[in-house]
């Protein structure tokens, strides 16, 4: 069951997410009843159990049979939920199978497996909300190729730009992060070493060969065979940090960019369908792009928890493993929370042409000096043309007429095409072609 405290009501980002199903308190459960049956079959597989008991636990390993307040509030005593666990499914085997529960595994082993278990599946979740905000995306991109729209550097009009190119740089952050994702669930291992990360108890137990038994374990459950043991080396779960930080980084460029171009004042863009307010009936916030960014500013402190957690001393560390499991959920939860918000945000998105071409005229066509500047110097001379565009510059605002317009009244440049040298949506450079090679990845 998910108790009260684990439905997410003060987090939108993430609540009803397939991130928040395949995250919670029962799904973690049913990883850590995955684990432990998951052993005692790959033991029946090397001859090192009886198929009987394979079955037995396999069939006992329910979660519907277990109280998972109880194994929260029990995992106290021990520091983990697994010595509860191991002791309620024992009694659910039975006694004459019940032996070969948890047989030569420590605590860590069954936990650090479930772990990646739940990653593995919230990944495989997440990776096709992914796929949905890259194929809107290529869409935008495609359909506005030549949509021109004020380039901005540091808050100011720069220089031209379309919004092809810049749906395009948001695809190619998305595709980064699929790529990246997509590379780690590949790698997530399994983990066996027992006690102190030797094995040795499986010996004990009759393996000739205990090495080949985390290789067993893994193929049970569908994940990499380890090389060691990784009880303090702990390579795994910072790759986790590592590509979900930059995930919800990437989906919060796409958010940051939004919430920008929708700004009331702006109004290049708009989500499909805005939230509400509680108080002003006019008001259709971009929802989706704000609980993105959310995520996106909460998940590099989360990840630093995680790469801290690096520094594990001995064979088993005390407090650096512990202090993983809420920020690894919490960065499971918020990067596929965002990711379903960036597919509704990307496939709704509303692109506002006109309001884009509008505000290239802003700045009385000064947003093209840097085009006329490259131009003129040839024709006039660099100190010339400089000369000459830092005084029309300052006409410009001072007669509240258009840059065109004074160009136009120059002798020196009468018979020059001056259409093409003022005419912003004119001047994008090579923005078509980068957004084509953009869209040639797949």
């Amino acid at each position: 069951m998910t108790s009260a405290a684990d439905t997410g009501l003060l987090a939108p980002g993430w609540a009803g997410s397939p991130a928040a199903d395949a995250t919670d308190d029962r799904a973690w459960l049913r990883a850590l009843l995955d684990a432990e049956a998951a052993l005692t079959r790959a033991q029946a597989g090397l001859g090192l159990a009886p198929a009987e008991a394979a079955a037995a636990v396999t069939g006992a390993a329910d979660p519907a049979r277990f109280d998972v307040r109880s194994l929260a509030e029990r995992a106290r005593g021990g520091g983990n939920p697994v010595i509860p666990l191991v002791a309620d499914l024992t009694k659910a085997v039975g006694e004459e199978y019940g032996p070969y529960v948890h047989r030569g595994a420590t605590s860590q082993d069954i936990l650090d497996t479930a772990t990646m278990l739940v990653a593995a599946r919230t990944l495989d979740l997440l990776l096709p909300d992914l796929a949905r905000t890259d194929r809107a995306l290529a869409r935008l991109a495609a359909e506005h190729r030549d949509t021109a729209m004020p380039g901005r550097t540091l808050t100011q009009h720069a220089v031209p730009t379309t919004f092809g190119l810049k749906a395009a740089g948001w695809r190619t952050l998305v595709l980064d992060a699929r790529d990246r994702i997509t590379a780690v669930r590949d790698a997530l291992p399994a983990q066996l070493g027992g006690a102190a990360g030797t094995l040795d108890a499986f010996g004990a137990y009759g393996a000739t060969d205990p090495v080949e038994l985390p290789t067993a374990y893994a193929r049970e459950l569908g994940l990499r065979a380890p090389a060691l043991p990784w009880h303090t080396l702990r390579t795994p779960v910072a790759d986790l940090a590592g590509c979900l930080a930059f995930a919800a980084g990437a989906l919060g460029k796409i958010a940051a960019d939004v919430l920008t171009l929708s700004r009331t004042e702006i109004g290049e863009v708009t989500e499909g369908s805005g939230g509400g307010s509680s108080a002003m009936p006019h008001k259709a916030n971009p929802v989706r792009a704000t609980l993105i960014a959310s995520a996106a500013r909460r998940a590099p402190q989360l990840a630093a928890t995680l790469y801290g957690s690096l520094v594990a001393e001995d064979e088993r560390p005390a407090g650096a493993w512990h202090a993983e499991w809420e920020p690894l959920r919490d960065l499971l939860r918020l990067a596929g929370g965002a990711a379903r918000d960036a597919a509704e945000l990307t496939e709704g998105l509303r692109v506002r042409p006109d309001a884009m071409r509008a505000h290239l005229g802003l700045t009385h066509g000064l947003i093209v000096s840097e085009r006329l500047s490259a131009e003129l110097a040839p024709l006039l001379g660099r100190a010339r043309a400089k000369e000459l565009l830092t005084e029309l510059a300052r006409r410009t605002y001072a007669e509240d007429r258009a840059l065109g317009e004074l160009v136009a009244e120059v002798p020196e440049l009468s018979g020059i095409d001056l259409d093409a040298l003022t005419d912003p949506a004119r001047c994008t450079g090579s923005a078509g072609a980068l957004t084509d090679r953009a869209l040639e990845r797949r």
